[in-house]
């Protein structure tokens, strides 16, 4: 009976040992092709778009750089964009057509359980607002009732935009189409009375739109968007070099740690950075990475600050301001846990 027992247990955990083997395959996958395949929005002002150079900027972006970074060590072509839409960016996560979705995406229950994915660190927490020309003479999104508005299907933003119509007793109609850049066009056209997004998609839309003093965003938001990387499920070292490369520039933000003073604060004695940048090694294997991976991200990149000011920062078109997106020090709700 003993032997038995012995026996069934050594099976099971060989089975268990199989199984985290098979599910923990990208970083395998990627170190042997070279390259991360990111899926990112495309068209989106300081989150994921190329620039008149067609080099791919945005806060997003910055984010599959700093997974990159991490699994790479540097940016030699290391990172591949697969601009995606609403409709198609969890089916392209899900049939390994890229290896994280970086794009503007809100964790919800529904998605974690169903889509078979799972969130990282939020990396832009976000709340949905409304849109329109000054032309359209309101001050406030009470005054909407009766409008049409243009909304991308298949997204939170249809279900928040239909819930706040209800709950408040006004009429709509809807406009869907699936492109953000054709769903701006629509709306600039004259196709639907009001564009709704979340706050920082429509400050993007109308930075990058012929003439942004046409438009307003109402002050009104309407519901929590935390925006956040995603993995397929079951991957959990994966997961955990996706959400180290997020927090990695949280925690360099708390440090007080940037790209211009990084390499002079390898010479501090904190123990708590030595350990952060690798000079104390430890955090590196535990992810399977370079003792230094936070390091490069940090040199490379930049600290969540910098990152932030970069692309949709007040000195930005986009002109937003951290609000929520400032450290837990200052305000915000941006936290790292302890790099230990």
């Amino acid at each position: 009976m003993k032997l038995f027992k012995s026996m069934l247990i050594i099976i099971a955990l060989a089975f268990v040992s199989a199984s985290v083997a098979y599910c923990q395959q990208t970083l395998k996958e990627v170190k042997a092709k070279g390259f991360i395949q990111a899926g990112v929005n495309g068209a989106l002002f300081g989150f994921g778009k190329p620039d008149q150079k067609g080099e791919w900027k945005g806060l997003d972006v910055d984010t599959a750089k700093a997974i990159a970074i991490a699994v790479f060590g540097d940016l030699n072509d290391r990172v591949r964009y697969t601009p995606l839409t609403a409709k198609t960016r969890f089916t392209a996560l899900q049939s390994k057509e890229i290896d994280v979705l970086t794009r503007n995406c809100t964790q919800t229950l529904g998605r974690d359980t169903a889509l078979g994915l799972d969130f990282a660190t939020v990396n832009y927490y976000d709340g949905q607002g409304f849109m329109v020309p000054k032309s359209l003479g309101v001050n406030s999104a009470r005054e909407l009732s009766g409008a049409t508005v243009c909304v991308l299907p298949g997204t939170t933003t249809e279900q928040n935009a239909a819930d706040y119509f209800r709950s408040n007793n006004m009429k709509w109609k809807t406009v869907t189409i699936e492109s953000t850049a054709e769903l701006f066009q629509a709306f600039a056209a004259g196709r639907c009375d009001v564009l709704t997004s979340d706050a920082s998609q429509l400050a993007g839309l109308r930075a990058s739109s012929a003439d942004p003093s046409k438009y307003m965003i109402l002050p009104e938001v309407i519901s929590k968007e935390p925006l956040a990387p995603a993995v397929r499920h079951g991957d959990n070292q994966w997961k955990d070099i996706v959400n180290y490369s997020v927090l990695a520039m949280l925690n360099a933000e708390e440090f007080g740690i940037t790209s211009k003073n990084v390499d002079q604060m390898l010479m501090s004695k904190n123990p708590k950075i030595k350990r952060f940048l690798g000079v104390s090694p430890g955090n590196g294997k535990a992810l399977g990475l370079d003792e230094k991976f936070a390091y490069r991200i940090i040199k490379y990149i930049g600290n969540y600050g910098e990152v932030f000011e970069r692309n949709v920062g007040v000195n930005t078109a986009l002109g937003i301001e951290r609000g929520l997106n400032a450290l837990w020090t200052n305000g915000g709700l941006m936290y790292s846990p302890p790099f230990k």
